[in-house]
């Protein structure tokens, strides 16, 4: 923002010069971004941060600021204020506030027998330096007003406010208003207005209308001095593509407590300037007032918190340069009374903050902690989710994050009795608890299918049925069953679990309705005896609905049982050194058999000396009977204590094949 050097030295006494100004600002409490000469004054563009907006959008916020970094003196003179006994305020003027969190105070006063005439040149030039244009000596108060206190004034031709009434509410629907520069806006029920009985007279903190304007005839002024929400101003200025100075300030929020300074300070002006008589009174619409804050600050807190001492009467000789009341001295503490024009101070940290960019944060010197540090504890639950991470991302998965919730179109296909509803959903895309990672990974299937001729993802993530749980689940599109199976025989491998088998899928009447599997295509993961999650290519049907264009496989592993059975220590195996043998095997089985069948059955029958199983062939042609499909096995026969003759090897396996042929079903291919 752009303020004015010589409006700042009737504030400061003893100001620094300009060149020194811009440092000590730049160094301190501002960004100065240039310092230049304009009709004789000395123009600093200084970028004011939001937080410091409710003060410092204003030449006192500034001159105190400068005040307490310089140690100069900071003076701000009282208006005094000559009031016409005979005219009261009130009988100028009504006000009517429909909404109040619209508009938490309004301040109107009157001052008649005003001459509206051209502003003196100081006033005029002060105005060119800050960027605005003078008008007349009534309404170039008012911006000059808001210039100096930051609080945005509106002047009003009191004889053309009809009934003498002013109205703050919400604009109906269609309803318009030509504003001071000619334009015409369409307003509607969500942009706050000022109206007299008969229509707007101006849109209220952004700009003011047409009708009741300042012009050479008048001689009866209202002034305004409000304070509106400025979500609401914001808003407004937003839909009508409308921002001025008042909107700017009222969008960061200004202290309610100005607008009677402001008003004060105005009237004042327009009494030298246009040689008004102020009418006695205000109208004052103020329903909830804004209290101060008390804050405790402990000096030995401030001291271990900036690491360097500070002595207390610079502290307090801060604190009340900023602008802060003490009170209640106790040993090592005070409380700090913090003005309400410094909204963005509410705990004993912000004061510190304060003493320390007074007093230079380049003051503090480097110190090394006084504390121990311990470390902490190791979180196993961290520690999984990272090895298991690592693990995938080293097979090729890439991890992904979603969001907690799925719609109703989800819900249809996935859900169950256990589904949470939000009670607030934020949209309809959001309205339930996922129960299952699954849904939005095939989403993100369908929106990255395009660009990648293969997918492999994966997420770890809580789902929400009776309680919370983690869950671990990936997904490949493609034929890739047995390719996915041997990463989920990878992961539990590093994870130090063994015994992991997979088992026939029964689903309950329940689980067989959802048809989310494909019904030949899925298994139970198992370690021992426990039941750990399923691996299972998903049904066509869900496919379809989601216009995903191949096929998808997915692993979908409890991950606390999968933590639970994991061991950070590994069990050293060594090598056997004596050599494998490999025996083939075709067999011709029903479609619909799971394979996982099969190798439960070689398993049992071959016993220890079986080292692994390999599925390398899955073939359903046309040449062979109808309804079967072949199965092609490599077979790893070792021992760990001898080398196994061929004639041991040809034995087990003709106890295997006896074993699979135990089923009239199936067929050994020789």
């Amino acid at each position: 923002m752009v303020f004015s050097y010589n409006w700042l030295k009737d504030y400061v006494k003893n100001l620094p010069k300009p060149e020194k100004l811009a440092e000590l600002l730049n160094l301190y409490a501002f960004e100065v971004e240039e310092v230049k000469r304009a009709s004789g004054d000395y123009v600093l563009d200084i970028d004011v941060l939001p937080n410091r907006a409710p003060d410092c959008f204003s030449h006192i916020g500034i001159a105190r600021e400068v005040a307490a970094i310089t140690g100069a003196t900071f003076r701000v003179p009282t208006p005094e204020i000559k009031e016409d006994k005979d005219i009261k305020t009130k009988d100028l003027v009504s006000v009517e506030v429909k909404n109040k969190q619209a508009c938490p105070r309004y301040t109107a006063k009157a001052v008649t027998n005003v001459k509206v005439g051209s502003s003196p040149k100081w006033l005029k030039d002060r105005l060119k330096v800050c960027g605005l244009r003078p008008i007349n000596n009534v309404v170039d108060v008012a911006n000059y007003v808001m210039l100096e206190t930051g609080q945005p004034l509106h002047a009003f031709d009191g004889e053309k406010i009809e009934e003498k009434k002013i109205i703050v509410r919400f604009a109906k629907k269609n309803e318009k208003i030509v504003t001071l520069d000619e334009e015409k806006y369409d307003l509607d029920e969500n942009i706050l207005v000022i109206t007299d009985t008969r229509s707007p007279v101006a849109i209220a903190g952004i700009k003011g209308g047409k009708l009741p304007e300042i012009d050479s005839k008048t001689k009866t002024v209202i002034l305004e001095s409000a304070n509106f929400n400025p979500r609401i101003i914001r808003r407004g200025s937003q839909r009508l593509k409308l921002k001025t100075d008042a909107s700017w300030r009222f969008e960061h929020g200004i202290d309610p407590n100005l607008t009677e300074t402001a008003i004060d300070r105005a009237v004042f002006l327009v009494q030298k300037l246009a040689r008004g008589k102020a009418a006695k009174g205000l109208v004052d619409i103020y329903p909830q007032k804004v209290l101060p804050k008390r804050v405790k600050l402990d000096f030995d807190y401030l001291e271990r918190l900036l690491g360097i001492r500070i002595p207390v009467w610079r502290i307090k000789d801060t604190l009340k340069k900023l602008g802060f009341k003490l009170m209640d001295f106790r040993n090592r503490s005070v409380t700090v009374e913090v003005p309400t024009f410094r909204r963005d101070l509410s705990i004993p940290e912000d004061l510190i903050e304060e003493i320390g960019r007074i007093y230079g944060y380049e003051k503090i010197k480097a110190t090394l902690p006084t504390v121990s540090l311990i470390p902490s504890k190791e979180n196993f639950n961290i520690f999984w989710e990272e090895a298991t991470k690592n693990i995938l991302k080293e097979a090729g998965f890439t991890e992904v994050y979603n969001y907690s919730f799925i719609n109703e179109k989800d819900k249809r296909i996935f859900s169950g009795k256990e589904l949470v509803e939000v009670e607030n959903p934020l949209s309809a895309e959001q309205k339930y608890l996922r129960p299952s990672l699954i849904p939005n990974l095939l989403k993100d299937i369908q929106k990255n299918q395009r660009y990648f001729s293969s997918i492999r993802i994966f997420e770890l993530g809580k789902i929400f049925r009776k309680k919370e749980s983690r869950q671990l689940t990936g997904v490949m599109t493609g034929e890739a069953f047995y390719q996915l199976k041997g990463i989920i025989d990878l992961l539990f491998h590093k994870l130090g679990i063994s015994d992991i088998w997979y088992d026939e899928y029964k689903p309950t009447p329940e689980e067989s309705k959802l048809v989310i599997w494909h019904p030949q295509k899925c298994a139970e993961i198992k370690v021992g005896q426990e039941e750990v999650g399923f691996l299972g290519e998903i049904s066509q049907k869900i496919i379809d609905s989601f216009d995903i264009e191949k096929k998808v496989v997915v692993f979908d592993i409890d991950f606390e049982k999968l933590q639970e059975l994991s061991l950070e220590e590994t069990i050293y195996q060594p090598v056997s050194r004596y050599p494998a043998a490999v025996r083939d095997l075709a067999m011709l089985v029903p479609r619909g058999t799971k394979v996982v069948t099969v190798l439960n059955k070689i398993n049992a029958a071959g016993g220890k000396l079986i080292r692994d199983i390999d599925l390398f062939d899955v073939y359903e042609g046309e040449e062979l009977p109808e309804g079967k499909k072949n199965l092609a096995f490599h077979i790893i026969y070792q021992a760990e204590d001898r080398t196994l003759k061929s004639e041991e090897i040809d034995q087990m396996h003709q106890k295997i094949i006896k074993t699979l042929e135990k089923d009239p079903a199936w067929q050994i291919r020789r």
